[in-house]
């Protein structure tokens, strides 16, 4: 068999800690890996021109005649990892370490050797876990032709290789003065769903008047939730694009971070009675403009603007959605405009999740509701902000008279609105706060037969199934929210979840991680230090449990009294009963 010579991109691959996953778990760590790559890995190399010349275990050598197809590949896979470890503990994630080059190699039959192979090897060796590292020779080629960074971490001398490698990481692009902002548990670019996806910025207000502020916030909202019923697209929540709010950013950047094809972006000018709304929508990955329109309109026609702009971007995004029947069922608009800001207001406010912030919205949400009693949003609003309150101080002696408001509430916002998504999430939300698991799963599915990319009916699902016996589940749809709003600022009400989730599961270390994760970015929300504490007594880690013990009484006495001295509605007798033998562990008595 002749010898042939050629040049080639090599990537070649590996699971980091691939022994330490079998010695704990080897039939599912094989089950594991198998899904992987015939789920994600195998697509991912056969869309990009990729050829596997090998497989050892948990390693590959892959092939490709294209060294922009070899990195572009690669990016994609650990994109699409990051978001499959979501909500997953790192000691039982499965990450991949992916090293490049480009050189010669000797082609004979099937197989491949020389120094472009071993040299792509070495890079795989030097990875760190869920990274990319790429020669010198590959960084020359790619440099300008891909809109990756690439860090320079220099000369390093490895195993049967002559001279010292130049290696480079690659990575997502970031600039600008927010690019050490915090991201609530994950931080990786996201990979695009299998559907038209798309991002709604805010609305710019280039009125001198502040107060359209509010307005231009609200039009945005909407077309959110008016895109988010059709099923035929995904749609990042309304949280995670706000976040952009006043930021000057790239419209690829923005892609990269969310995870989306298109980015819708406008514009609101007010003059006199009218206003003047611009809307555009754009490719992100290639920054062109797919659509563009103005509306010009008496303040009094604000609604029909959401109903044209929210129409138009469907049909943009999805001709598909053009030739089934239009299902729209819009939320009844507010009858004030008024009351309306005020809504916007509360919910500016209640998106922090701080004591204070949660007080002035609660005010806001009434403020919506006297104004105008017909509008559903002031009363799912005002529920939430109970729901934040109890979190923080809650007293056993208040909990029938502040459930029963709750439910009061949002029975109101579904009465007042049959097509509101959200109110059919909080009822289902209160349902399981007073114990009534099967009514609450009713109405959380109703929610999302309305909406399937509500992100806030997943995250209500999840503690659902949790609450109910199904945690597995409930970390599934846990998963899913996430997806859908990254940028949650409430993510910690849903991610507390998941370390009750796993303790649930008797995964006692993964509820550890998962607690600690949510009070990095959450140290003052109540409910995680419980469950880290219970975790650690089960651990036997008693130093580390009796810490978290005391923060968990301090941060909230009332809210931890509430839990450990009788079982609350919400959950069952085996779960409580479960929780508290963690708490003793940890060094509570009774």
């Amino acid at each position: 068999m002749t010898a042939i010579r050629r040049l080639a991109a090599i990537l070649a691959a590996d699971v980091a800690g691939y022994s330490r996953l079998m010695g704990t778990d080897e039939e599912g760590t094989l089950e594991r890996l198998k899904a992987l790559r015939r789920e994600l890995i195998d697509p991912r190399i056969a869309d990009h021109h990729g050829r596997i010349v090998k497989t050892t275990g948990d390693g590959l050598l892959v092939e490709f005649a294209s060294v922009v197809d070899a990195v572009r590949c690669a990016v994609a896979i650990q994109q699409d990892m990051a978001a499959r470890n979501l909500g997953v503990a790192p000691a039982e994630g499965m990450a991949f370490r992916i090293g490049i080059n480009l050189g010669d190699v000797i082609a004979e039959g099937d197989d491949l050797y020389g120094d472009g192979v071993n040299i792509a090897a070495r890079l795989e060796a030097l990875t760190e876990p869920g990274s990319v590292f790429v020669s010198h020779a590959v960084y020359e080629h790619v440099r300008d032709r891909l809109p990756f960074a690439f860090a320079d971490l220099g000369e390093h001398q490895v195993k049967n290789i002559a001279r010292p490698l130049h290696v480079y990481r690659v990575g997502p692009r970031v600039s600008g003065p927010h690019a050490g902002e915090t991201q609530a548990v994950q931080s990786a670019p996201l990979p695009l769903p299998d559907k038209p996806s798309v991002a709604v910025l805010p609305f710019a207000n280039m009125s001198s008047d502040p107060e359209q502020e509010f307005l231009a916030d609200g039009i945005a909202e909407d077309v959110i939730t008016a895109l988010s019923r059709h099923p035929s697209l995904f749609v990042i929540a309304r949280n995670s694009c706000f976040t952009y709010k006043g930021r000057a950013v790239d419209v690829k950047q923005i892609g990269r971070e969310l995870g989306v094809r298109y980015v819708l972006e406008g514009s609101l000018r007010k003059s006199g009675s009218r206003i003047r709304v611009t809307a555009q929508l754009v490719e992100a990955g290639a920054g062109k403009h797919v659509w563009t329109e103005r509306y010009d309109r008496d303040l009094a026609d604000i609604f029909a603007i959401q109903d044209e702009i929210s129409e138009a971007v469907a049909i943009a995004v999805a001709p598909a959605v053009a030739d089934a029947e239009q299902r729209w069922a819009m939320r009844k608009p507010p009858g004030s405009l008024d009351a309306w800001a005020a809504y916007q207001r509360g919910l500016w406010h209640h998106s922090k999740l701080t004591a204070d912030d949660n007080a002035i919205a609660q005010k806001f949400f009434q403020q919506a509701i006297d104004l105008d009693p017909d509008f559903a949003g002031g009363y799912r609003g005002l529920g939430w902000t109970l729901l934040v309150a109890t979190a923080n101080a809650f007293q056993r002696r208040d909990m029938t008279e502040t459930l029963g408001a709750m439910e009061a509430l949002a029975r109101r916002a579904v009465l007042l609105d049959s097509g509101d998504a959200e109110a059919y999430v909080w009822l289902g939300t209160t349902l399981l706060a007073l114990g009534d698991a099967h009514g609450a799963l009713v109405e959380t599915e109703r929610a999302l037969a309305m909406s399937p990319n509500l992100a806030s009916a997943h995250g209500a699902l999840s503690g659902v199934l949790i609450y109910s016996g199904r945690p597995k589940e409930g970390l599934a749809a846990f998963q899913r929210y996430f997806r859908l709003d990254p940028r949650d600022p409430g993510v910690a009400i849903y991610s507390q979840q998941v370390a009750a989730a796993h303790y649930f599961c008797r995964e006692y270390g993964s509820a550890v991680e998962a607690a600690k994760r949510v009070i990095r970015f959450y140290p003052d929300y109540p409910s995680t230090y419980r469950w880290l504490a219970a975790a650690l007594g089960q651990l036997d880690d008693t130093a580390e449990a009796r810490k978290a013990l005391e923060k968990a009484i301090a941060v909230a006495p009332a809210s931890f009294d509430l839990y450990a001295r009788g079982r609350v509605p919400w959950m069952r007798p085996e779960d409580h009963a479960h929780m508290l033998e963690g708490l003793r562990k940890a060094g509570w008595q009774d």
